[in-house]
């Protein structure tokens, strides 16, 4: 979900050298894709970590867990 997003929203417009940003990260071996798209880690490269960056700001999906939702208030705890 957060590369499709990335992609409807940014793909067509990124000029030629983040489009080949991206085909690289596509690339990377799945653990390393996670940690930078899931687990918090930057990847050592100044370009792919600004595409990384523009990826997860893209998506609403990572961001955090409001403090009060709609699950009924725990008793007798």
């Amino acid at each position: 979900m957060l590369l499709l997003r990335w992609l409807e929203a940014r793909f067509e417009r990124a000029g030629a050298a983040e489009r080949a940003q991206f085909e690289a990260l596509l690339e990377l071996p799945d653990p390393s894709l996670a940690r930078y798209l899931l687990g918090g880690a930057r990847p050592a490269q100044p370009q792919m970590a600004a595409l990384v960056s523009s990826i997860l700001s893209t998506s609403d999906i990572m961001l955090p867990c409001p403090v009060t939702g709609n699950l009924p208030p725990a008793s007798g705890l």
